[in-house]
């Protein structure tokens, strides 16, 4: 049997406050291939703020170091590139600086004729440019919706990213028409769900953290970046409905905080590790997908559907078409007066045993191992087919 080829994997910061899909798939891939984590700067121009600074200063240092390994078994290597995408100039500089760095890197590896696996659309000019035998385009978003971010200057990127993969999968339904007419080798690749970790909050052993235990029920509980894509008003209107309630909102606050609202049932409990999460989520009575319908939530695919799923707690959400695809397990609101009844629901009756069932059984099948053994069973083909 051919030995399996390195991969050389493209995402975001791997020590990110949020565990992303970019996480997920990449500690998956590291159990069968060798994989090279190679962390990219995001899409966003820093603000000037003392936390992008300090991000800034740390990927410089990171950028002159050998890569790291990780417990998970891959290796992490820091790219450093100018932040500002919309400048032609600044592009070219920066795909000339990201060769020259990774060409030295491979070299020292030992690594030739590796798969690249891109999770981010700012890096088309590397394609073909390593010796690469495959290279995949792996989108989980509508990047060009993304707050702050030069939405015309990331399109063409995301475009051009698309046109010369080799092959292009697709988190969301909505996303692969588009992805087509550009690739036909275009392919969807739903999230997935790490669901041993999740169905925990299940378990009548596994304690409530101390934060949350004392808090006045019913909790209405929401973990994930708090950004702009959060309705905080949809949210400050359901607290002032029901001021009796408590709303527990786990994550970073990624927004001015005079942007959010702030009420005497509104806990922001913050950042707290991913491992934590179903033991917060176990304090949860009805769990919660407040977000505004911007371009990107449209085409998303929210991965925090599949951990509710998985925790067995009654859900509430707004519609969006991939959302919609699990009516039968969610309540959908299309108004805040629905989204509040279906609350009122969710809280009052609880959720009856066999829909508990229903919803594990549901999230059982959607792990990530199946997700991405389907893609790899398609990579695997293309590989296969290629050699002479």
């Amino acid at each position: 049997m051919a030995e399996r080829p390195a991969i050389v994997y493209f995402g975001n910061d791997w020590a990110a406050e949020n565990r992303t899909s970019s996480h997920h798939v990449a500690r998956w891939l590291a159990s069968r291939y060798r994989v090279i984590y190679v962390e990219c700067p995001g899409l966003r121009a820093p603000k000037g703020t003392g936390r992008d600074l300090r991000k800034l200063l740390a990927k410089l240092r990171l950028s002159l170091s050998a890569p790291r390994p990780t417990p998970e078994g891959l290796l992490v290597k820091t790219l450093f590139q100018i932040p500002f995408h919309r400048f032609g100039l600044v592009r070219a500089l920066n795909r000339f600086l990201i060769r020259l760095s990774l060409g030295r890197m491979l070299r020292r590896l030992g690594i030739t004729a590796p798969i690249t696996w891109f999770v981010v659309p700012h890096l088309a000019g590397v394609v073909g440019t390593l010796g690469e035998r495959l290279s995949v385009y792996y989108c989980i978003d509508d990047y060009a919706s993304l707050p702050d971010v030069d939405p015309v200057a990331v399109r063409a990127m995301d475009e051009e990213l698309t046109r010369r993969a080799g092959m292009v999968f697709v988190a969301s339904q909505t996303l692969l028409e588009a992805k087509r007419s550009l690739n036909p080798e275009s392919h969807l690749s739903p999230h997935g769900v790490d669901y041993d970790h999740f169905v925990r909050a299940q378990d009548p052993a596994l304690a409530v953290p101390g934060d949350a235990a004392g808090l006045a029920h019913p909790v209405v509980g929401f973990f994930g970046l708090i950004e702009r894509w959060i309705d905080l008003g949809m949210i400050d209107w359901l607290a002032e409905q029901r001021p009796g309630w408590t709303f527990l909102l786990i994550g970073r606050l990624a927004v001015p905080e005079v942007e959010a609202p702030h009420r005497p049932n509104i806990v922001y409990l913050g950042r707290r590790p991913y491992d934590t999460l179903p033991a917060y989520g176990k304090a949860f009575d009805a769990a919660l997908i407040p977000y505004h319908l911007t371009p990107q939530v449209l085409h998303a695919n929210p991965i925090k559907l599949r951990e509710y799923l998985a925790m067995g707690k009654p859900i509430v959400s707004v519609s969006t078409p991939e959302i919609d695809r699990f009516a039968a397990h969610v309540r959908i609101g299309r108004s805040r007066e629905e989204m509040l009844a279906h609350l009122d629901a969710a809280v009052t009756g609880g959720l009856p045993p066999e829909a508990r069932r229903a919803q594990t059984e549901l999230a059982s099948t959607m792990t990530w191992d199946a997700n991405l053994r389907r893609v790899l069973e398609r990579v695997e083909a293309r590989l296969a087919a290629a050699r002479p």
